[in-house]
């Protein structure tokens, strides 16, 4: 089920217009996001383990989004609807969604995407999980909120073949048919995320939204830790400072820039602005983990970057763009 956005129609109809605060929105999330490859393996190097990862991320950034819903109140209001104003049945089917949001989708996406990055270096994994801008795409011409014109299907078509140079190009010691497989489930995953996170990002506040979302996915890995006998916290200071900058840099700047993008943009283009999350992850690489990429990964990077980057044209900024945060 979809709902009405508050912004600004494009000239032809087609969605929304991002405007230039849509779009830095989604450019800010991309660049956090695109960190946390690079947070997450030096993570690993001080002696952080998966499950103690993905638990203390989502615990902290939960916390840290709901204290600040307690210090600014009226931030839980700024979204289109307010749930209190909602009859009952619909402010808590929305809740629900937001919950499950986390506990199902990003908590599901999370954790095959950290356990891919055990499994091959950042960049490549960047540039599998970077499908998920064509699979939106795809998945919002199914549900009819979008049009699927000749140029898109060229678009899918240089991105399938993209995805293939970048994993035949792999070669090296850090790629795993498993990893590579884990990277794809997490792009699946997410797109499903994403088309979900439209139908409730124009009822709910966007603070309010991460923080539910954060709840949600960090009650699944708390019963998760139960169960399997917790998780490690014995790890040294320099672990704790990576998952910090996890938690605050790489999931709640980056939660509260994407969804405040994709209530102005729509998913498409949200997704397709997403796609400098594998530019700054492959940059990061270089500089700070001293990898690199084939000639044949380039030019598949190259093939998924440029296809999902047409999937809708050139982006318009008008001159009057109605702006909501």
């Amino acid at each position: 089920m979809s709902y009405p956005r508050e912004s600004s129609l494009d000239p032809t109809g087609a969605g929304l217009d991002p405007g230039p605060m849509g779009a830095a929105l989604c450019l800010v999330s991309a660049a956090c996001f695109g960190a946390m490859a690079i947070f997450g393996k030096l993570a690993y190097d001080a002696g952080v383990s998966p499950g103690a990862l993905l638990l203390v991320r989502f615990a902290l950034a939960a916390a840290l989004l709901w204290i600040v819903l307690l210090v600014r109140p009226e931030l839980r209001r700024s979204g289109s609807a307010s749930p209190g104003r909602a009859a009952a049945g619909s402010a808590g089917r929305l809740l629900a969604v937001a919950v499950g949001l986390g506990a199902v989708g990003y908590a599901t996406q999370a954790g095959l995407y950290f356990s891919a990055l055990r499994l091959m270096d950042a960049s490549p994994l960047a540039l599998i999980l970077y499908t998920y801008p064509v699979l939106v795409t795809v998945g919002a011409v199914l549900l009819g909120r979008d049009r699927l014109t000749p140029a898109r299907v060229a678009a899918l078509v240089a991105a399938s073949g993209g995805t293939l140079l970048v994993l035949l190009g792999t070669g090296g010691a850090s790629f795993r048919p498993l990893g590579a497989l884990l990277a794809f489930a997490a792009a699946v995953t997410y797109t499903g995320y994403i088309l979900v996170a439209d139908t409730v990002v124009h009822r709910l506040a966007p603070v309010l939204l991460s923080a539910l979302v954060m709840t949600g996915a960090a009650g699944t890995l708390g019963v998760r830790a139960g169960l399997t006998g917790g998780v490690d916290l014995d790890f040294g200071a320099s672990g704790w400072v990576w998952l910090a900058c996890i938690a605050v840099v790489s999931t709640v700047v980056a939660m509260l820039a994407f969804f405040a993008g994709l209530k102005r943009t729509g998913p498409s283009t949200a997704a397709i602005l997403s796609t400098f999350e594998p530019v700054t992850t492959a940059a990061l690489a270089a500089i700070v983990l001293g990898e690199s990429l084939t000639p044949v990964q380039l030019a598949g990077g190259a093939l998924v970057l440029a296809s999902v980057g047409v999937l809708q044209g050139p982006i318009r900024f008008p001159r009057r763009a109605r702006l909501y945060v």
